[in-house]
């Protein structure tokens, strides 16, 4: 039986507890922490849960615990996260991986010397309609990718940036580019690949309260000459989320759609239904996840544990959707063309490098200490026709 913690009792947990629970005959959360013990509390209560309860996450590094998962504010998951990798524990860490990619660098250094299992959030992939359109763009049948629209659409209103941790550089690291579209980041590079340059532009709004970006829109450049485009946001109302790839043969997307076309003698566009209808055969036969979300992704780390297998998403992946971000935040700071990978000299690539680059949008205006222990939402807009 896996012993497991939670490390913050934040919104997010409730998404981690209710999956560990899916897995009873594998797993138990033994332990539950947050700077706010009565959070921790309220969590052991709402779950019906046997679980000590701890304010300092410390207490737990001489317990023998053998999953954390780390759900706190992205300054701190690189400490805990080391932390718990040399107390001997695997680590399921909330996105963004962490505030920098020196961190991401020592996470993943601790993570091999360990032999533990580094899992970075991103439960977005297994959701069935960005597997399936991973399925089908590796099939083949739309051709090569000529180009890739991301639209990383969210709403938050004005008060969310009240939050004291949120909103900053310091804490938060970055708006949406960092801890919104960084789903939408994670699957285009597994998807895809690393861009090889990209030119970026961010801004702030509609949030006077808050240092960072609200919207950016990045353009990518592939080396095979493909291009790209990320559009990041908290001002879009709706949160319609999307990824389409136009490739040589036909259009695919997420929420699911095909269109093919080809070549009347005059170049203009003819409906390829023949083709259409075969891509659309190929997608209806693919199977259904067994579990989606989180709990995929815990089910998917579980199995790690117990076999011995990798896990899809492991610390390099997180680090890879880092850099892309950080590259976009380096580009629409200094309004220039950035090219990939970022070496160890930027200064995007420090937390303190980015802390003294990045632009103040606003001065960061009211800092609550807690909200109301809310429904929370987590990316799940895919479903359109699948």
């Amino acid at each position: 039986m896996i012993k497991v913690a939670i490390i913050g009792a934040g919104a997010i947990s409730s998404a981690h507890i209710e999956s560990y629970l899916q897995f009873k005959e594998r797993c138990t959360i033994v332990a539950l922490c947050d700077l706010y013990p009565e959070k921790a509390e309220a969590k052991r209560e709402q779950f019906g849960l046997d679980a000590v309860i701890v304010k300092d996450y410390k207490e737990l590094l001489d317990r023998e615990i053998d999953l954390v998962s780390v759900c706190m504010p992205p300054f701190v998951h690189a400490p805990v996260t080391i932390d718990f990798l040399n107390a001997g524990s695997h680590v399921i860490v909330e996105k963004p991986m962490a505030s920098s990619l020196e961190e991401c660098d020592a996470m993943i250094e601790v993570a091999e010397r360990s032999g533990k299992v580094l899992s970075v959030v991103a439960q977005n992939r297994f959701r069935n309609p960005i597997m399936k359109l991973k399925h089908v763009l590796d099939s083949g049948l739309a051709g090569k990718i000529l180009h890739a629209q991301i639209d990383s659409f969210w709403w938050r209103g004005h008060c969310y940036y009240d939050l004291w941790w949120r909103g900053t550089w310091e804490k938060e690291g970055g708006g949406p580019t960092l801890n919104h579209a960084v789903h939408h980041i994670d699957a285009l590079l597994w998807m895809l690949g690393q861009p090889s340059e990209l030119q970026a532009f961010m801004s702030n709004v509609a949030h006077d309260n808050a240092e960072v970006e609200d919207l950016s829109i990045a353009m990518l450049k592939y080396p095979n000459g493909s291009l790209g485009q990320i559009t990041s946001s908290v001002v879009h109302h709706g949160e319609e989320q999307q990824f389409i790839f136009q490739g040589q043969n036909a259009r695919i997307s997420a929420p699911w759609r095909v269109t093919a076309s080809e070549s009347l003698p005059n170049g203009f566009p003819k409906r390829d239904q023949s083709l259409e209808e075969k891509i659309q055969h190929y997608y209806d036969n693919l199977e259904d996840l067994p579990y989606e979300g989180h709990a995929a992704q815990i089910d998917n780390v579980l199995h790690a544990i117990e076999t011995g297998e990798p896990v899809l998403i492991d610390g390099v992946s997180g680090r890879n959707t880092l850099e892309l971000i950080m590259s976009i935040y380096k580009s629409a700071t200094t309004g220039e063309k950035v090219t990939l990978p970022l070496p160890k000299d930027d200064p995007f690539y420090t937390r303190e490098g980015v802390m003294n680059n990045a632009p103040r949008f606003y001065e960061k205006g009211a800092a609550i200490e807690n909200f109301a222990d809310l429904t929370i939402t987590t990316g799940s807009n895919y479903k359109g026709n699948s």
